[in-house]
């Protein structure tokens, strides 16, 4: 429907608890979940969140059927729209990868994340989604469900020295993206 304009790190909106969806199937949820993916796609995103178009709502969408630019050498993850999503670690292993984010543009830090996790919450249609992932899908799943937290990825780096512009560390991946 719409290319929203993304709200970047240091809008105090970003830092907000989003609020759940209550009423699922409607116009105005479909509305915005439109929004957020012709924002998504427009910015070469592998996720977004309603909160990073300035709408404080517990709605993400990530995936794509297609590799990312951004991400060129990462697995694919399927498309989806999860609303009210909850996230539960099943183990306490984690990983750490570089991460980017659309509101924090150009830049990537090294983020520690729970290496497998079982992910829940509805579809647009108010329908249940459950599901168990690991590794890139899990990273993504967390890194979106951040932002309806109040949590930019930033706040997750533990170690400065491996944060910095992508145009710096990853020259070849700079050069694609859209930030």
């Amino acid at each position: 429907m719409a290319i929203c304009p993304i709200l970047k790190m240091g809008d105090p909106l970003l830092l907000l608890q989003a609020k759940p969806v209550l009423q699922f199937d409607t116009p105005a949820l479909h509305a915005l979940i439109a929004d957020l993916r012709d924002t998504m796609r427009a910015a070469n995103g592998a996720g977004i969140a309603a909160p990073q178009i300035g709408v404080s709502q517990q709605v993400v969408i990530f995936g794509s059927e297609q590799r990312n630019p951004r991400y060129p050498d990462r697995p694919l993850v399927p498309p989806t729209v999860l609303v009210n999503p909850t996230i539960t670690p099943l183990s306490q292993e984690e990983e750490s990868d570089w991460e980017g984010c659309l509101s924090v543009p150009g830049l990537r830090g090294w983020v520690p994340r729970w290496q497998h996790i079982r992910y829940t919450g509805f579809d647009p249609q108010g329908r249940p989604i459950d599901r168990t992932v690991e590794g890139f899908h899990a990273r993504v799943v967390q890194h979106e469900c951040d932002h309806l937290w109040g949590k930019l990825y930033p706040m997750r780096v533990r170690d400065f020295s491996r944060f910095g512009y992508t145009e710096v560390l990853f020259p070849d991946i700079s050069a694609a993206e859209d930030d």
